[in-house]
């Protein structure tokens, strides 16, 4: 995967350390916070709002701004900041942030970036940079990591699994070669990835086509378990969209 870097980042081998450490003692604590645009994944609202004990309309509708423009085929989600002159987190508080044990992947990496593609074999192909911006103080700090014991201090497994499912849609070759989405598709696609609550609905009604989809098994699963249910919308969603078929027995 060749990328050309900013001076700020630079690629991190898989058996690199780098030292970094962020806490209330660090001079630009939550500075980091503010002044940024913030995708979110489905796994991040799945965590976030529930973390927050929200329904998923009620957080999409508090925290999450839409945007879809007319050339890009697929919508894309961001954490609507608060209008306080530095466009802060609505989660940061002079303490921290207040939803720290379910905060997005975007968060829990830093300074770390990960940037995956799918190989043409239908895996997977990651690469890893870190960034060194200046205001960011963390460096300074004296714990050492790898990037594995990062990532395994960070709790990035499920958020990583989780999103390069997601990417078997974002990179479909469909979506690559200029395929869009009609207004109804797009609808699916917000409905499965980011309304759990009522996707959940949909699939537990008898007039959902889950047969050559979904097993008896998995039904029962994904009735309580939303980030099962998530593996499934992503499943179904490749039906729906590019006509592909796969079933978990």
């Amino acid at each position: 995967m060749d990328l050309q870097l900013p001076d700020t980042v630079r690629r991190l081998a898989a058996g690199e350390t780098f030292r970094f450490a962020c806490h209330p003692g660090v001079a630009c604590f939550t500075e980091c916070c503010r002044e940024l645009e913030l995708a979110l994944t489905p796994y991040d609202v799945l965590r976030l709002r529930r973390c927050l004990g929200l329904s998923a309309d009620q957080f999409l509708d508090r925290y999450v701004v839409v945007e879809k423009e007319a050339a890009e085929p697929l919508p894309r989600l961001y954490l609507a900041m608060v209008d306080d002159g530095r466009a802060s987190c609505p989660f940061v508080s002079p303490t921290g942030c207040t939803v720290y044990s379910d905060r997005p992947g975007a968060c829990r990496i830093y300074p770390v970036g990960r940037a995956a593609r799918l190989t043409a074999a239908g895996g997977c192909q990651a690469l890893h940079v870190l960034l060194r911006e200046p205001h960011c103080l963390g460096f300074a700090g004296s714990t050492s990591f790898s990037m594995a014991e990062w990532f395994a201090d960070q709790e990035l497994a499920a958020y990583n699994e989780a999103n390069d499912q997601v990417m078997t849609i974002l990179q479909h070759a469909r979506i690559r070669s200029g395929m869009l989405l009609s207004a109804g598709q797009i609808e699916r696609f917000l409905l499965a990835l980011y309304d759990l609550d009522r996707f959940r609905v949909l699939v537990a009604g008898n007039e959902f086509p889950a047969a050559i989809l979904l097993s008896d098994q998995e039904r029962q699963v994904i009735a309580t378990d939303d980030a099962m249910l998530l593996s499934f919308g992503i499943r179904w969603l490749r039906h729906e969209l590019f006509g592909e078929i796969t079933q978990v027995v």
